[in-house]
């Protein structure tokens, strides 16, 4: 067993202590340029050391994006867990978005890659795929039970395309994405004071009131910023349990780069915003 608390646990305590924003880090090409940088392992690596000097003591989550270190081989998957070790040594919790979806031995290598506590790309929680079954996840969720890391599983994503699978009504009458979150609030039931497995939903979506969001976990919610979704339109999309979203910006503070100041400034700005927005509810 982890000496770590449960995931949930950890990230109700930071998101109360920082506020919910998490922060990307997408080092991709265009935004290497925009910052006077190589598309390069050296350009990744200034990129991301500078983003987690920049935010990582500030606030609740960053979320790398693992495709982009991994276009550049091991060196680049070396720059990506740097990144993870000192983002978490600053506070921060990492929620690595690698997306991962397989099943049996190769889901747990999977699992074990990022939710195995002695890996070196041990992080809090991990971004997964179910379009498998939700069953597939079965080795991830028991390891990331045994290490107190998270899940985070795709449900309602804010790309267009993804209404094609996730809006199929089943045999039951209930959609794939509606599925999903069920199987998640029974993973989370009688967690306190948050379950530790959550679901991706887009805060582009707009009314969502026909979903039970209720899952008792967290919800990730990319779309804020360069996607055209503001912190003020959170409570008119997640409602109730606006309290448990994870905000995501990506674009709209990493633009502000190569300045650590800058970064800051706009991490900050998209802090007070959501605090804002959720202490209307």
């Amino acid at each position: 067993m982890s000496s770590l608390a449960p995931f949930g646990v950890r990230l109700r305590r930071v998101m109360d202590e920082r506020g919910p924003l998490c922060v990307g880090i997408d080092p991709h090409a265009s935004l290497l340029t925009e910052w006077g940088l190589n598309d390069d392992v050296a350009g990744l690596e200034r990129f991301s050391r500078t983003v987690v000097e920049a935010v990582a003591d500030r606030v609740a989550v960053l979320k790398p994006q693992s495709a982009f270190f991994e276009r550049f081989g091991s060196r680049g998957v070396a720059v990506l867990e740097k990144s993870v070790e000192e983002a978490r040594a600053a506070g921060a919790l990492v929620v690595m978005d690698a997306k991962r979806g397989d099943i049996g031995s190769t889901m747990a290598a999977y699992a074990e890659s990022f939710l195995r506590p002695d890996s070196p790309l041990f992080s809090d929680a991990l971004t997964v795929s179910p379009y498998l079954g939700y069953g597939s996840l079965s080795p991830a969720v028991a390891l990331a039970r045994e290490s107190g890391a998270g899940l985070f599983v795709l449900a309602l994503t804010s790309n267009p395309e993804g209404g094609e699978v996730q809006h199929a009504i089943r045999a039951d009458g209930r959609n794939v994405g509606a599925t999903m979150l069920g199987h998640l609030a029974a993973e989370n039931t009688g967690e306190e004071p948050l379950g530790s497995f959550g679901a991706v939903v887009g805060a582009t979506l707009g009314d969502l009131s026909s979903y039970d969001l209720d899952i008792n976990g967290p919800l990730l919610a990319p779309g804020i910023g360069a996607q055209g979704a503001t912190p003020a339109d959170l409570p008119k999309v997640f409602g109730s349990v606006v309290r448990n979203v994870v905000p995501n910006v990506s674009r709209g503070v990493l633009r502000h780069g190569p300045d650590v100041s800058a970064l800051r400034a706009a991490a900050e700005r998209f802090a007070e915003e959501t605090r804002a927005a959720v202490a209307l509810v």
